[in-house]
């Protein structure tokens, strides 16, 4: 199989993670339609009180509810719909929130213990201090997400969705999770790598290259040949866009040439990450 490279520059837009990202903004999450009404009792009851602990709200309609400080634990909200709801300080332990909407939803504080995201879109949503104990946000939409606390989640998540972040252009978004993907994980080489390559992108080169030189050696310590070969091609590429940049200034020359020179390197590491 043949491999490619990629490099990220801060000249030239890398074109499949614009590409990508755009089709992940194009794309709506599809979410299964609801199978049976709202009871609307209980909707009434949280509504009216904010106090509804074991009520049935699957698939509610609480689109920019304000259910600040709500009693909500162990609550049914599975494919409800509280898209830019006001959750902050809700009590969610233990609530089913299967196949809900929570896109930009604010989270802020609230207690979200044992909760079932499976499903669960929570694009653009705050959960700044929320409490993730328990909660498995592997299969949660989460594009956009701010707050999420490192113990919520793995190295290996972090890095997903720090590669996510950057498929949409949300470059310094991508960088807070690769840095606490690291955190979790000091050895994690891949975060070293997509991290150097989104410095790079920003035109931090000395920081770029050096997260490349510790993915580098980390890869070849563990024995990751392919790992190796990618960060060795990021750190050649970037010496190699180097020295022509140098020369094309210097000749007064502008950056087609140089552009076709990043294009042509392909996608090695991209694919890599990937």
């Amino acid at each position: 199989m043949m491999i490619q490279k990629t490099l990220i520059t801060s000249k030239i837009s890398l074109l499949p993670f614009k590409l990508i990202g755009t089709i992940a903004l194009l794309t709506p999450v599809i979410l299964p339609f609801p199978t049976q009404a709202e009871n609307l009792s209980h909707l009434n009851q949280l509504l009216g009180t904010k106090n509804c602990s074991n009520c049935d709200l699957s698939s509610a309609g609480l689109v920019m509810a304000n259910l600040s400080g709500a009693n909500l634990a162990n609550t049914n909200l599975a494919q409800a719909n509280l898209s830019q709801a006001n959750l902050s300080g809700a009590d969610l332990r233990g609530a089913n929130l299967a196949g809900a909407s929570l896109y930009g939803a604010n989270l802020t504080g609230a207690n979200l213990t044992g909760a079932n995201l499976k499903g669960t879109d929570l694009r653009n949503a705050y959960l700044t201090d929320a409490n993730l104990t328990d909660v498995d946000l592997n299969t949660a939409y989460l594009e956009g997400a701010r707050g999420i606390l490192d113990y919520a989640g793995t190295p290996e998540q972090f890095h997903r969705w720090g590669l996510q972040e950057a498929q949409r252009g949300n470059y310094q978004v991508a960088i807070d999770h690769y840095n606490r993907a690291i955190s979790i994980d000091s050895k994690f080489a891949d975060a070293y790598l997509a991290l150097g390559l989104t410095q790079y992108h920003l035109d931090r080169r000395a920081k770029a290259k050096m997260n490349g030189e510790i993915a580098a050696k980390l890869f070849q310590e563990q024995g990751n040949q392919i790992g190796y070969q990618a960060s060795q091609e990021f750190l050649q590429g970037i010496e190699i866009a180097s020295q022509i940049e140098e020369r094309q200034t210097k000749n007064g020359r502008g950056a087609g040439s140089f552009g076709k020179f990043v294009q042509g390197i392909g996608s090695l590491v991209f694919n890599f990450l990937f």
